[in-house]
């Protein structure tokens, strides 16, 4: 059923040096400021989102540890409204979906039998803006001019009178500048899986992870919009004396909720619906069997992308809107539970039938199904308008948001990493370390977390810097703050481990857990070019798939068309029929340059340096006009230039 060798390709030497000249990049500094690599991408994404993770993840333990005991004096309210802020926005927009961005730049093209994404300059324009927007939010913390007004930002409390200073500008100019990376990533996965799938590759035979990463695209695009706008309008509010939220002036303090919210509850499905793709992608490795019930979960994945949007007031019940209008929210946010649910039964019928085979990717799933559903269950309470309006700010909903966030996104990120690990470094990593880590991440992250429901219950709001010792919280905020130091202490052995694979890991196999989806027929790492041969897909499982492995085996004959040049296959979007080969871009130094005029315009805008802001302008679209310029080919050669 599984095989642990890559099959050998039928390509022959010369043909493969020819990839290798066409594909390959040499190692030197324009390689890598220039390079449109979806691997080279995917890796760097995870790096820099690990790192704003980390500054993230400093921010909390500083929190914590003022809060371990009553009246600390460790920060003051005002370096406590910066790190809080932060450390949410990092959390939410720095972070979680840029990293899961990671793997998909990293795997789509892989799993779907392609050489690259669809538009490999746009994909590297996307990191290029990642790395910039978070540099320019993260760089006003030691200037004390960090963001302060909360991750959700709320107006009135937001308003130029009632928080003056840049701070507030950093974060909608910030959000603003990297919604641009986010709705190109976006684009580019949704045109990648539907139009550069492997010849046979049909709806029915695309994987998981894939199906998760199109969904929550298509949630990014009609999602994003909102904040956008919300952002646009705070600065406008802020800057120019505009009155979209002043209620003396005609303008409405709830529309930036609503805004926010059309985009906050869909966003917490775009952070954890690839991390539950990452589930579905791990398990048949390690149960020996096909995940049980594909179609509904696909299903499920569809429904969950579509009935999220209609959720979002259930953020909103303590606000004073008409009651009737929350009994809509409450049915809407009770419903949402059915497809998740759907998922959860899959993935426990999967463990249940299959034979498994204990190892830390698995360990991690089972970490994310325990903590995934204990935060569910607090959901569904939450649902019910009643019981909301009595916790509302307290730190219940604190504990509920990080069982949701870390049950149903770090810890399959964590699987992932621990099981892509040998194909992205082409190392093995250190079971016993990898153990350790994971009981550490797990202990820390309920010690930390589940008694937060307890002093929520007992009355301690969310969002304040210190509390009096009347209160009796004492005891249960040095709890959390013991299990926030457990916690980060496994997430440092997580690190330690990465460091061990790619320093001292023993080389790994190109398929070392019996893998059942295209990337464990490639080598690890894979060739620039992923693919020898391209493959033709006969089933779900491929590489478990005899003909599929034929396919790409010795006796396969390569592609003539596709030897010449960076070329690879355009397919039919429903049944994966071949249509034609298209050339793709070589490495470009455009994406860096346009990315760069970006922030010279967003940072000219936040001091107010309008001059300076319109040249910047003017080089960003000089940029795009060249960068869409058509190039001149050969009449035979079809292609894309993005």
């Amino acid at each position: 059923m599984s095989t642990t060798t890559a099959p050998a390709s039928g390509a022959s030497r010369d043909e493969l040096a020819r990839l290798e000249e066409h594909w390959g990049e040499r190692a030197s500094v324009r390689a890598w400021l220039t390079t449109v690599d979806h691997k080279k991408i995917g890796r760097r994404y995870l790096v820099t989102a690990g790192l704003f993770f980390a500054l993230a993840g400093l921010s909390a333990l500083a929190m914590r540890t003022q809060l371990a005991r009553p009246e600390a004096e460790l920060l003051s309210p005002q370096q406590y409204n910066q790190l809080f802020t932060m450390h949410g926005t990092a959390m939410i927009f720095l972070f979680a979906t840029p990293m899961l961005f990671g793997f998909g730049n990293f795997l789509v093209p892989l799993l779907i039998g392609s050489r690259d994404m669809a538009f490999p300059k746009l994909n590297a324009l996307g990191y290029w803006v990642f790395l910039f927007a978070g540099l320019f939010m993260w760089a006003s913390l030691p200037f004390g001019a960090a963001p302060n007004g909360g991750w959700f930002a709320y107006v009135p409390l937001t308003a130029e009178q009632n928080t003056p200073g840049l701070h507030l500008d950093v974060y909608s100019l910030g959000l603003l500048f990297l919604g641009i990376a986010t709705t190109a990533g976006s684009i580019n996965f949704i045109v990648t899986a539907l139009k550069l799938r492997a010849p046979g590759m049909s709806l029915n035979r695309v994987p998981l992870f894939v199906w998760a990463i199109v969904a929550t695209g298509f949630m990014v695009i009609f999602a994003l919009p909102a904040l956008n706008l919300d952002n646009a309008m705070l600065f406008l509010d802020r800057r120019f004396g505009t009155h979209f939220f002043d209620p003396d002036a005609g303008g409405n303090v709830l529309l930036w909720q609503h805004l926010f919210w059309i985009f906050g509850h869909p966003d917490v499905y775009i952070i954890v619906m690839p991390a539950l793709g990452i589930v579905s992608a791990v398990l048949p490795a390690f149960t020996r069997r096909g995940v049980v019930g594909y179609p509904l979960i696909v299903l499920a994945i569809v429904s969950i992308s579509i009935i999220s949007f209609g959720v979002w007031v259930h953020h909103m019940f303590a606000t004073g809107l008409p009651q009737l209008s929350y009994s809509f929210f409450s049915a809407a946010s009770t419903i949402i539970t059915i497809p998740s649910g759907i998922q959860i039964f899959a993935w426990l019928a999967t463990m249940a039938l299959g034979r498994l085979v204990v190892r830390v990717p698995l360990l991690f799933v089972i970490g994310f199904v325990v903590t995934f559903v204990l935060g569910g269950l607090t959901g569904t309470m939450f649902a019910l308008t009643a019981f909301d309006q009595q916790v509302t700010d307290s730190y219940f909903v604190v504990a509920h948001f990080h069982y949701v966030l870390i049950g149903g996104a770090v810890f399959p990120m964590l699987a992932g990493i621990y099981y892509w690990l040998p194909k992205m470094t082409g190392r093995m990593y250190h079971e016993g370390l990898g153990r350790w880590a994971f009981w550490l991440v797990l202990t820390g992250m309920h010690v930390t977390f589940f008694p937060m429901h307890l002093y929520g219950l007992f009355g301690m709001p969310r969002r304040v810097y210190t509390y009096r010792s009347e209160a009796g919280w004492d005891g249960w905020n040095l709890v959390s703050t013991i299990g926030s130091y457990v916690l980060a202490l496994g997430l440092l052995l997580v690190l330690a481990g990465v460091v061990h694979a790619v320093r001292r890991g023993r080389p790994a196999p190109p398929d070392p857990w019996g893998g059942d989806s295209l990337e464990w027929s490639t080598e690890s790492p894979p060739k620039p070019y992923n693919f020898p041969v391209l493959p033709r897909v006969h089933s779900l499982h491929p590489t478990w798939d005899e003909p599929s492995r034929e396919s790409m085996g010795a006796g396969a004959q390569p592609d003539r068309v596709l030897a010449e040049g960076r070329r690879t296959l355009f397919t039919s979007e429903l049944d994966g029929r071949r249509e034609r080969a298209v050339e793709m871009p070589e490495a470009s130094v455009q994406p860096l340059v346009l990315a760069l005029a970006m922030l010279t315009f967003f940072t000219a805008m936040l001091f107010a340096w309008y001059p300076v802001a319109a040249v910047a302008a003017v080089a960003v679209a000089v940029t795009m006009a060249v960068w869409l310029w058509p190039p001149r080919r050969p009449a035979e050669q079809v292609g894309v230039s993005a």
